[in-house]
């Protein structure tokens, strides 16, 4: 029975995903408003089925909530490799390329989704896009000299030909927000990103930046849940 507090879509496509999982499996669970959902879900079906899993969490406030509901939260070093990791996103593109971030925990997620077999999405349909950009992309960078990181960014963007870029530092509650790592993040409202590939190498290239929200060809399959209660699949053939 569904719980009347939740989105159904978001419902939905958690659902959808906790059948995935098997007993055995080292799963990753990602962070952010489904995700949240997911492990609530994930959490009813390990204590019906009594399912044997291993979780590494991408985020505290993620491990926090699997581990206050009984599931067993390792770190990702005494794991290894992950079989699976379920995560949400804040736009899915039709190629499965992501922008995530606006948990402030993409350095995270980007490393526990890069440890896996495979990486799966669940969202709602707001999410899916024809093209990235419009929701603002996430960039973690080192306190130390940010705002020099920053101008290198507006610097690097404009070598892209991408001009009057907003770059907003992020703040919670009137004050930074500082992430899991202890960073800072910086929102780029891009619009629209031409070239992501090309985005990604220029970012991951300035000193000072830690991770950006763009995950290229790591997702292999996007669950969308529909506010009906249904869940439509969104798969990339070429990631097996």
């Amino acid at each position: 029975m569904s719980d009347p507090a939740v989105d159904p879509a978001k419902d939905a496509a958690a659902r959808a995903a906790v059948a995935l999982v098997e007993s055995g499996m080292k799963l990753g669970l990602g962070t952010g408003s489904t995700a949240k959902v997911f492990v609530d879900r994930l959490a009813e079906r390990v204590h019906a089925e009594g399912l044997d899993l291993r979780c590494a969490a991408t985020s505290k406030a993620t491990a926090e909530q699997a581990s206050g509901l009984g599931l067993v939260v390792l770190e990702l070093d005494d794991l290894g490799w992950l079989d699976l990791t379920i995560d949400g996103a804040d736009e899915v593109d039709p190629d499965l390329n992501l922008i995530k971030g606006g948990g402030a925990a993409h350095l995270r997620e980007k490393i526990v989704a890069t440890a896996s077999d495979r990486m799966v999405v669940v969202a709602d349909p707001g999410k899916v896009v024809d093209r990235l950009g419009a929701f603002k992309l996430p960039v973690e960078v080192i306190p130390f000299g940010w705002t020099t990181t920053r101008t290198r960014i507006v610097r690097a963007l404009a070598e892209l030909e991408i001009e009057d870029c907003p770059i907003i530092l992020r703040e919670r509650e009137g004050r930074p927000l500082i992430t899991d790592e202890g960073n800072l993040i910086l929102d780029l409202a891009l619009g629209q990103i031409a070239d992501a590939q090309r985005l990604a190498r220029t970012l991951s290239g300035i000193a000072g930046v830690v991770e950006h929200g763009l995950f290229l060809n790591i997702c292999s399959l996007a669950i969308i849940g529909c506010p009906d209660g249904t869940a439509t699949e969104l798969l990339r053939e070429d990631l097996e």
